[in-house]
């Protein structure tokens, strides 16, 4: 043995050993607290209350026969609610929010106008995925609420 070479010794394992663990470890905690810090809140204050109108609102939404698709074009999301013949429908009011799924950073409220047959509204989107949270209000009163996925693919330059 040539005295530039060193033995691996049961010291030098365990400080391996001690030191993967510790790392793994350390990663762990950064990331559960980065979930934790990110996560925007409750969806609703009692969810024991909220479950007892679930059933309800969702047979009213079922009945009014929406569909609803989302796209994004340059500067413009363009959101489409359709009724069962497929003839665009005009709520009596909309409201909305777009933003990440992961955190509340990037959430905009677009000011969609109806253009008679889409409801368009001028945003300006990384890419990525997104969701719009939507609360359409029928001409009768009942609340249509969905959650609409995009994905805003890379831009190709």
């Amino acid at each position: 043995m040539t005295p530039a070479t060193k033995r691996l010794t049961g010291r030098h394992v365990a400080i391996i050993f001690v030191s993967g663990f510790a790392i793994i470890i350390g990663v762990n905690l950064l990331l559960a607290y980065s979930a934790i810090a990110t996560f925007p809140g409750l969806e609703v204050k009692n969810s024991y209350v909220a479950s007892q109108q679930f059933d309800r609102d969702r047979d009213a939404q079922t009945k009014l026969g929406w569909s609803v698709a989302l796209k994004a074009e340059e500067t413009d999301v363009i959101l489409s609610i359709t009724d069962k013949k497929g003839d665009p429908v005009k709520v009596k009011s909309l409201e909305t929010t777009l933003g990440r799924a992961t955190h509340v950073r990037d959430d905009q409220k677009p000011a969609f106008v109806f253009d008679g047959r889409n409801y368009v509204a001028s945003v300006t989107l990384a890419e990525g995925n997104w969701n719009l949270r939507m609360v359409a209000i029928a001409d009768d009163g009942t609340a249509f609420r969905q959650r609409v996925p995009l994905h805003v693919p890379k831009a190709d330059k």
